[in-house]
């Protein structure tokens, strides 16, 4: 082992992910027994001794979000029950992070609610990636390490998105700005924003594009790809601006619904995507989709909570 007293356990949201994250710290998975009653409750059986142990659960709450949540909650329960020294959730992905806010009257904050949940259960740390919204952090009252995919990205970008003219990286709406800018400057590419308007309901999108695309390669970067009607809509209104190879690169791949066919249909020529959440077999056979792990750098992050070194200068 690479350090002592430490144990990390797997649910079963991410189990590849979690293989490899042990594997970069040289500690074996945890040994656990994750399973369903008739009715569907989830139960949890820890199947060694934790007593004192630092432990880490690598569990994102993608779909089925409920099950995964739950099966998160539980589990910390068992650990907590069974005197386990820390409990650390690793969540890649933190689902519920678009309900950060009342975005209308009588609508619940529910980012908040699993915070509050996830706290209840006796998790004393949490360590996410990339959130929706990084004021999430507020609604604990434990310590929160919040990580960025972008030095993965930027390792994966680099050597192939340069050259003259220079590429162009696309916030495919205002809010993903900032994101963009960051990725742009440390690239060497330029900026662009796509500005969408609805004029009433039931009329469809007008999109403007500021900056200029013409025969250039773009990258459309965003944190999330849920139903993909915002990328698609986006590489689109790129290709009619005379965009020469249109990409796009997002931290966590949700695709539900129409999303996979939507980008077979689009002008995207690859979407690159972390293994935060597992890519679906249909999603992987669409050959649209290139993947890039995030193991060594929640490995590290890990490695660097335990022995209480900076996780900030990851990013540095």
């Amino acid at each position: 082992m690479v350090f002592k007293s430490t144990c990390v356990f797997s649910g079963s949201a991410n189990l590849p992910l979690a293989e490899s994250i042990a594997s970069y710290l040289e500690l074996p998975l945890g040994r656990v027994k994750n399973a369903r009653f008739s009715d569907g409750e989830v139960f949890t059986e820890i199947l060694e001794n934790v007593r004192g142990v630092d432990v880490y659960i690598i569990q994102p709450t993608c779909a089925p979000v409920n099950d995964h949540l739950m099966e998160l909650l539980v589990m910390t329960d068992a650990l907590k029950r069974a005197s386990a020294g820390s409990i650390t959730a690793v969540m890649p992905y933190y689902g519920y992070a678009r309900q950060d806010r009342k975005a209308a009257p009588r609508t619940p904050i529910t980012a908040k609610l699993v915070a509050d949940l996830l706290t209840a259960s006796g998790i004393n740390r949490v360590v996410a990636m990339d959130l929706h919204a990084g004021q999430i952090q507020g609604f604990f009252n434990v310590p929160f390490d919040h990580l960025y995919a972008m030095p993965v990205f930027l390792e994966h970008m680099r050597p192939r998105f340069s050259g003259d003219p220079a590429p162009v990286f696309v916030s495919p709406d205002a809010g993903g700005v900032e994101r963009t800018r960051a990725y742009a400057k440390r690239v060497g590419a330029e900026l662009a924003i796509i500005d969408k308007r609805r004029p009433k309901a039931n009329i469809s999108e007008i999109m403007h594009i500021i900056g200029d695309v013409k025969d250039r390669d773009c990258v459309l970067l965003d944190d999330i790809i849920d139903t993909a009607g915002t990328i698609t809509n986006a590489a689109r209104a790129l290709q009619e601006k005379g965009a020469r190879r249109i990409f796009a690169a997002a931290t966590h791949a949700v695709l539900s619904g129409p999303a996979i066919e939507r980008i077979v249909a689009s002008p995207l020529e690859e979407v690159i995507v972390t293994d935060s959440i597992p890519l679906t077999a249909e999603a992987k056979a669409s050959g649209k989709f290139c993947v890039l792990s995030v193991a060594k750098l929640l490995g590290e992050a890990i490695k660097r909570i335990h022995h209480s070194d900076s996780v900030s200068s990851l990013f540095v």
